[in-house]
């Protein structure tokens, strides 16, 4: 299979500090208001396959995806970055970690995607294969509006009506992903929730108006047993899209890490 598509932010030639993943039939151009809030921080955005202007062939396992992302590291051999995952994309990133060892430096997991009800997965998975295009743009637009983008400011929004959604064949709209890759990962999702390999810094924003919540409870009490002081859990007054509606707080949060691993 051909590369992932990269998105790269910060400084003309410098080595990237950190892999940030975007989310379930998201793009690596979402991170670029975190980017830009970082400042002059190499950062390595992505796109997932199946999504955006990567390859959209199968499979869209876990671990292929893990394997993709994997291969773009190793066109990085000397980076140790902190991987920064949105969603699903949070779900990987934890998965990437235990091959990665101590190539890691921390995570970020933003409102990740970690075990979700099998039930819950499947009510979704079914929606979006039964209807996953749309008459025109309003319509999209207001979709993503009622689909956790509420406190997005207007503007962002927009542009990424206008980077992600593409004319369709018989006058329709759909989001630059491929549908099959999108239905996969809810079942994906729905398998045991990963924890971050032991002793790893990880730092974990959770957005406080979405619910049921992306990450159980239950589940960051396993990951403070397991990390203790190495875990950091931040509730933000947020809906889903942290990344475009908190993008200085992501920001704050790596650097930190960045800072306390040493650049």
């Amino acid at each position: 299979m051909p590369p992932l598509h990269l998105h790269r932010f910060g400084p003309n030639g410098a080595a990237p500090q950190v892999l940030a993943v975007h989310g379930l039939t998201g793009h690596g151009l979402r991170w670029a208001p975190t980017a830009h809030a970082l400042g002059p921080v190499g950062v390595l955005a992505p796109d997932l396959r199946g999504h955006g202007r990567s390859p959209w062939t199968p499979p869209w396992s876990i671990e292929a995806h893990v394997a993709d992302l994997s291969a773009v590291l190793d066109l990085f051999p000397d980076v140790r970055p902190v991987l920064v995952g949105h969603s699903f994309g949070g779900n990987l990133v934890t998965h990437l970690a235990h091959g990665l060892g101590d190539r890691v430096r921390a995570l970020v997991l933003v409102d990740p995607a970690l075990g979700l009800d099998p039930e819950f997965a499947l009510q979704v998975a079914t929606a979006y294969a039964e209807s996953p295009h749309y008459p025109d743009r309003e319509e999209a637009r207001a979709d993503k509006l009622h689909g956790g983008w509420a406190d997005v400011p207007a503007a962002r929004l927009d542009a990424d009506v206008d980077e992600h959604l593409v004319d369709l064949p018989g006058g329709r709209y759909g989001w630059r992903v491929a549908v099959p890759a999108a239905v996969a990962a809810w079942g994906e999702m729905a398998r045991p929730a990963p924890l971050p390999p032991a002793g790893l810094p990880t730092t974990v924003l959770r957005a406080g108006r979405v619910h049921p919540p992306f990450t159980t409870d239950a589940h960051l009490e396993r990951m403070a047993d397991l990390l203790g002081p190495a875990l950091k859990v931040r509730t933000v007054d947020a809906e889903h899209m942290l990344t475009q509606s908190h993008p200085e707080s992501i920001a704050a949060e790596i650097a930190a890490l960045l800072t306390r691993s040493g650049r």
